[in-house]
């Protein structure tokens, strides 16, 4: 990894760079799943089956787009005790922080003569998308318990879960089980742009969802994308990013490892590291080196590092909070002597994991926050996914007829200075 000083122009080229990175939609791609989406629409099982079986699953047929009792029993003898212990823990960790952001409705009758308050309810049916294991993959657990805890906890009757079969027309067993683990009501053995397709329009097997959630790769994000409006989504989400904030306290070995967990993801990730220390930066960037030799997916990270990646030396720890606040990470990590004294400089961030023993793969798993995060520096204005997500809030009023005069007049002004005259006759009308 480069090491720059900061602030240099050399230095704000190349963060403007990661910055602008983002997810660029080519517009035949646009073209091509707006086609694929529209068939969905049209055709529903016929056209999910048609692109599975090209893409996916060869013998898939409409019938065997539900995963089955059958199967979801047989998933759970093929997985080991260690897991369950293990998916036990992050189950119960994950449902304890999200239950902590039920909204409750609320009513207030503090001015004379009204009610005014708001309903919370939740979407009646939500799907959440979880991408498979294929093509070097290996099965997203935990996309599967962030997905579906936030919705049930929220209060959505049918969750849907979709994802891609493999060849055989299966589902990893560690999907199947999970799922069953946190209550999903249906899983589709469907991906990609036709996956959400199904989901946003409904199809003979597939319920329509209120809302869907999840990540997946480009073309997922663009059909969420292209769907937004007629669903709710939860965010357009952009490849992997990483920014340490580092001391001379940091561990270079614990640094280079936390930068390539978000390397290893995709080549667009991105992976930062700022410090005020010159003697950190030279360390951590030769750990780094050496650790990256050691990983099954180094090709990636080298090239997402050699794009995306960057140590920036700064003058100070507030220059390094101010540099944070403008690219706005999705996982900042704060590895410094007082991390507790410093969030406070901390404005824009998905997510901040703060000491030595908080490496972002905690919150990935096992902490109890999502790992659905704002990218691309969205989190200036965006959250995690959360039970927020899955909930609607109406607002209620009611006049009696004493207050509703003692406001008319204002009422009619106000309309009268817009131009609508229906607005301000609606309040006329019962001053009679």
């Amino acid at each position: 990894m480069k090491i720059y000083n900061y602030p240099s122009e050399s230095a704000k080229i190349k963060v403007i760079a990661i910055s602008n990175r983002g997810l660029d939609f080519r517009k035949e791609d646009i073209a091509e799943i707006t086609r694929i989406i529209e068939d969905v629409r049209e055709n529903g099982d016929k056209a999910v089956v048609k692109y599975t079986k090209r893409f996916d699953a060869p013998d898939l047929t409409a019938e065997s787009l539900q995963v089955t009792p059958d199967e979801t029993d047989i998933a759970e003898k093929e997985v080991d005790k260690a897991f369950i212990k293990s998916l036990d823990r992050a189950v119960s960790q994950i449902k304890a922080f999200h239950k902590h952001q039920l909204s409750k409705s609320w009513i207030n009758t503090e001015r004379p003569g009204t009610l005014l308050g708001q309903m919370v309810n939740p979407v009646g049916a939500a799907g959440v998308y979880v991408p498979g294991a294929k093509g070097g993959m290996t099965p997203l657990v935990s996309s599967v318990l962030m997905g579906v805890i936030p919705a049930k906890i929220a209060g959505v009757r049918h969750v849907s879960m979709m994802t891609p079969p493999t060849k055989e027309g299966t589902v990893n067993p560690y999907l199947l089980v999970a799922a069953k683990k946190v209550g999903a009501d249906a899983i589709f053995k469907a991906g990609s742009a036709w996956a959400i397709a199904a989901l946003a329009y409904g199809t003979e097997t597939i319920p329509k969802a209120d809302v869907i959630v999840g990540p997946g790769n480009i073309y997922v994000t663009l059909a969420k994308k292209i769907v937004s409006g007629t669903v709710g989504i939860d965010m357009i989400a952009g490849p992997s990013e990483i920014l340490v904030i580092a001391d001379h306290t940091a561990n270079p070995e614990f640094i280079a490892a936390d930068l390539l967990s978000q390397a290893e993801h995709d080549p667009l990730s991105s992976a930062i590291l700022v410090t005020d220390s010159e003697a950190i930066a030279k360390a951590a960037a030769a750990a780094v080196e050496k650790q990256v030799e050691c990983l099954s997916r180094k090709e990636i990270a080298r090239e997402s590092l050699e794009k995306y990646g960057v140590i920036l030396v700064v003058p100070d720890l507030a220059a390094a909070a101010e540099l944070a606040n403008r690219i706005a990470p999705e996982h900042l990590e704060l590895q410094i002597k007082d991390p507790f004294e410093y969030i406070g400089q901390i404005r824009n961030a998905g997510a901040i994991f703060m000491g030595n023993y908080t490496p972002e793969p905690v919150g990935d798993y096992i902490a109890g926050p999502n790992h659905v995060l704002p990218t691309a520096g969205t989190a200036r204005f965006a959250s995690a996914l959360s039970v927020d997500h899955f909930i609607k809030k109406t607002s209620l009023i009611h006049y009696s007829e004493a207050t509703f005069k003692k406001e008319a007049e204002d009422i009619v002004r106000l309309a009268e200075i817009e131009g609508l005259d229906a607005h301000a006759n609606s309040v006329k009308i019962r001053l009679k």
